[in-house]
């Protein structure tokens, strides 16, 4: 039998927003044919939403959304002048986000590029002026300039995995330039984006390999030229919760190791991946979508918030391949790795992470506390298709006031995050036994009682 044990009276910090994905709900403020996912954001309080890739989706606004040569398609004009951006279908976006009540992670540059020909992953033609191309964007969303809004987007990042293609390769999908060159930029736009908004967060840069020297060098470069970098963000694919909390652990070490012990770690793309060709990547989307994928989510939002990393997001919540959460076409149909982030919130929205200790490496867990309420949330994961069932002991000591209601709900195969026993405690402890199947993922809740 294996035990997992929570003692409420540990209290271990800031519960962290773990559950923060890309891109925004689908919807349209006509209600002309509108299919709306936009509920399922409110119900879950997704705490961010990061920009990257919306320009892939027409109901986001499509080609002429988020990216800078949709804003400023024209680079010859004036950075000045009102007249030379096209704001409108990304104010779109972003009035939706606010709508849901989720906050933008706007990244700033371009989408990565796929095809042939390439756009906008080409290198500026002037760095400064592309820094001041992105003043006026943060203006225009944050301080109303040219018509904005003064919304509180609090972090900006700067570009996307510019590491992703070597100096060499012939088909650079998200950087067309050298390593260096692109160091070069970032140290102008982030010098002058911190000095026109000192009280937001400038970072990046969306590195996709956060074990390769590339890092290291780039970490290097800013400690050197003084850059300001408010917050890393780093990208990993993985078949294992373990492999990702390696990495959690790599980048903060890398990030303190070069003086930037106030920086934060963000991991801002992540899914199940187990091969990126061949059958390897077939199987990959199809778990993505399905139970193991929702149960490979859970285990590492709830490890996560254990490790030295500030936030998650999830890689995408866009309508594509690589959404787990909602049906492409319906994306009012929510799937199977919806739940794990609806789950996580009402852990999250007890305040304080709790000690938690499982002796089970298969068995992943996260615990909080709030004045009079108390969550735990526990997901059985292997990267395997089949596994025996565990009987689990739930150990429960110190809970919030007596008497408490328990109440547990689930998410297997036959039930999307729904309550399916419930229990009174009058005393300060209390123990519960269940069967977990492979990929099932509990959340016991604990408030007073009537």
């Amino acid at each position: 039998m294996q035990t997992i044990s929570v003692d409420f009276s540990k209290k271990l910090g800031q519960m962290k927003p773990m559950h923060a994905v890309n891109n925004g709900p689908v919807y349209k403020f006509a209600e002309d044919q509108r299919i709306t996912n936009i509920d399922a954001f409110r119900e879950a309080e997704i705490p961010y939403a990061r920009t990257h890739d919306a320009s892939f989706c027409s109901s986001y606004g499509g080609e002429h959304t988020v990216d800078i040569i949709a804003i400023f398609p024209d680079f010859s004009k004036d950075p000045d002048d009102p007249a030379s951006y096209d704001f409108t279908l990304t104010d779109e976006y972003m009035q939706v986000m606010d709508f849901a009540g989720v906050k933008p992670f706007y990244r700033l540059g371009n989408k990565i590029e796929h095809w042939k020909k390439k756009y906008g992953t080409l290198p500026p033609p002037d760095f400064k002026k592309w820094a001041v191309v992105c003043e006026h964007i943060i203006r225009h969303y944050t301080e109303g300039w040219a018509d904005g809004f003064k919304y509180d987007v609090e972090y900006w990042e700067i570009w996307n995995e510019p590491d992703l293609d070597p100096d060499d390769s012939t088909h650079k999908r998200t950087w067309g330039g050298t390593k260096l060159q692109f160091f070069d930029l970032f140290e102008i736009a982030a010098k002058h984006l911190k000095s026109c908004f000192p009280h937001l967060k400038i970072g990046g840069p969306a590195i996709c390999n956060p074990k390769g020297g590339w890092k290291d060098e780039f970490l290097a470069f800013c400690r050197d030229h003084n850059v300001p970098l408010d917050f890393f963000s780093w990208h990993v694919y993985a078949k294992l919760p373990s492999r990702v909390l390696e990495y959690e652990r790599e980048v903060r070490a890398a990030l303190d190791a070069n003086g930037f012990t106030e920086t934060e770690s963000i991991l801002n793309e992540w899914n199940y991946v187990k091969g990126w060709t061949g059958d390897n990547w077939v199987y990959s989307i199809r778990t993505m979508k399905n139970l193991k994928g929702a149960a490979f989510v859970a285990s590492t939002i709830e490890a996560s918030q254990y490790e030295p990393l500030d936030m998650l997001m999830y890689y995408d919540a866009r309508p594509c391949t690589l959404n787990g959460m909602f049906s492409t076409d319906l994306v009012c149909d929510r799937l199977k790795g919806y739940y794990p982030f609806r789950m996580f919130n009402q852990v999250h929205r007890c305040g304080t992470a709790a000690d938690i200790k499982s002796d089970d490496p298969t068995v992943y867990g996260v615990a909080a506390v709030g004045k009079q309420n108390a969550a735990v949330m526990f997901t059985y994961y292997e990267d395997l298709d089949e596994a025996e069932n565990k009987r689990v002991k739930l150990e429960l000591k110190d809970l919030p006031g007596t008497p408490v209601k328990m109440t547990l709900r689930v998410l297997d195969e036959d039930h999307d995050d729904e309550p399916v026993r419930e229990e009174i405690f009058t005393g300060r402890s209390a123990t519960v036994y269940l069967d977990l199947a492979l990929f099932t993922t509990c959340l016991v809740t604990l408030e007073p009682a009537d």
